[in-house]
């Protein structure tokens, strides 16, 4: 793919717009010096306590209490207390959450350790579950004739390079022979993805497959539709500050959270029907049929027991976006903190290993 700049857009405007006036300066001036902090990277080595200490709590991330939801309905009862379940998920808020100190454990893909490093904070991975299938389905605005990713040439796509909807984004365009400068990408958060489309202001947005069926409910009969493609975003994984992993009884409820949280996913999976009555129908008001047409498209989580897959991956990854100039070309094997690496396959049955 091309490395020639995005007409008419500076890289710096894109972090500076995506991940906040504090953060984003801070990073920028790091990263313009070409000294994103790899110099004070590592991963602890101390080993992790057996048990979690009396008193100690976290402040994990919950979008949506996805988290919550799942441990009522699998009745688990964690071995230490969570001071705070914190409602966000966009991997640009959970960085500035991170660096705020209101949250130590958050769920996202594998773009927001990418960018955090971008940005000089010290992040480390510490859990993957593996997805196989599409996450993300690219929606059109209404009236749109555009019925593939070889359509997108000329138009104008939402891209948020920050979240992992970007990241597919950029796979789908080099997949199709795309080159950045033959398209125009519209710097947004996927939170304002929806009202881009429904306004115009973008052509194409990457959806969700949870968003999908309320999007087409509303505007399917003006003409907005969507376009499958096969681009995965391989990586949904756990991440911590390397702050709270340093933090000996941090670490250790860290550790003991991964197999709650692998157990919970797998719960989900196998009980598709109570998921779809007391989540998607009773806390998102989708209707059954709404509800049952995204557990169709879901994942069956996998947990590697090795995470060699899931680093090519995120090195694949971080060069795609150093072709591209929005970062900076680095080893990401720095990102993950191996402490962990076999935790959350040692907490669920073999067919969930992978």
């Amino acid at each position: 793919m091309s490395s020639t700049p995005v007409p008419g857009v500076d890289r710096r405007l894109f972090l500076t717009s995506l991940l906040g006036a504090a953060a984003g300066v801070t990073g920028l001036a790091g990263c313009a010096n070409g000294s994103a902090a790899a110099d004070t990277r590592g991963a602890s080595t101390a080993p992790l306590a057996d048990k979690v200490p009396a008193g100690t709590s976290l402040k994990i991330a919950s979008y949506q209490n996805v988290q919550q939801v799942q441990f009522r309905l699998a009745k688990i009862d964690l071995p230490f207390k969570v001071s705070s379940w914190v409602n966000t998920g966009a991997g640009p808020d959970v960085i500035n959450a991170f660096r705020a100190k209101s949250l130590d454990l958050a769920n996202n893909a594998g773009i927001p350790p990418i960018q955090a490093y971008y940005q000089g904070f010290d992040a480390k991975i510490v859990a993957i579950d593996i997805t196989r299938k599409p996450n993300y389905l690219f929606a059109t605005k209404p009236g749109s004739d555009i019925r593939s990713v070889a359509g997108f040439k000329g138009k104008k796509l939402a891209f948020s390079q920050g979240q992992a909807q970007g990241v597919v984004l950029l796979r789908a365009l080099k997949k199709a022979g795309l080159a950045y400068d033959d398209v125009r990408l519209v710097p947004l958060t996927s939170n304002q993805f929806l009202t881009a489309l429904q306004s115009g202001q973008v052509d194409i947005a990457p959806l969700a497959n949870s968003q999908v069926p309320a999007y087409l409910q509303q505007y399917g009969s003006k003409g907005a539709h969507v376009i499958e493609t096969d681009v995965v975003d391989l990586l949904n994984l756990l991440w911590a500050p390397a702050s709270v992993l340093a933090d000996r009884a941090k670490a250790a409820a860290v550790a003991a959270y991964i197999p709650y949280w692998a157990k919970g996913q797998v719960w989900q999976y196998e009980h598709p029907d109570a998921w779809n009555e007391e989540f998607y129908v009773k806390t998102q008001n989708l209707t059954l049929a709404q509800a049952k047409g995204i557990t169709d498209l879901a994942n069956k989580p996998l947990f590697p027991p090795s995470w060699d897959e899931a680093i090519a991956w995120e090195q694949e990854t971080a060069d795609l976006l150093a072709e591209g100039g929005f970062v900076k070309k680095f080893d990401v094997s720095s990102l993950f903190d191996h402490r962990f690496e076999d935790i959350a396959a040692k907490a669920v049955p073999a067919q969930y290993r992978r």
